[in-house]
């Protein structure tokens, strides 16, 4: 038996996963819930972007929209730093990491992977 909804895993591996709440859900997991649902449209995505709204647009076979500026702009367009003075090598922020952007170890001065981060701080 196929746990939970597919569908949802596809819609949520297109979004941002900056958990931002923009869209006015608490994250982007609820969000593809609510577009799976039809309770939500595609464009309600800020960091996702039109590129984002065109690629659910594909995914869910229907008309592209434009991205929805009631939601905002994208607020997102950064990357988290680490502050070399106070990295104690806690791991923290590894561990809550949504994109798993971080390397390091405990005691050991962590990394963002700037590539990979989404800029939740």
């Amino acid at each position: 038996k196929v746990k939970g909804n597919p569908l949802v895993d596809q819609i949520d591996a297109l979004l941002p996963q900056t958990q931002c709440g923009q869209c006015d859900f608490a994250g982007c997991r609820p969000y593809a819930e609510a577009i799976a649902k039809e309770e939500a449209q595609i464009n309600q995505c800020p960091p996702g972007g039109q590129d984002g709204v065109d690629a659910l647009a594909q995914l869910l076979d229907v008309e592209t929209l434009l991205l929805n500026e009631e939601f905002g702009e994208n607020t997102t367009d950064h990357v988290v730093v680490v502050d070399e003075q106070v990295c104690i090598g806690c791991t923290l922020c590894i561990q809550v990491c949504p994109v798993d952007a971080f390397v390091g170890a405990s005691k050991v001065m962590t990394t963002v992977i700037e590539e990979e981060c989404t800029g939740c701080d």
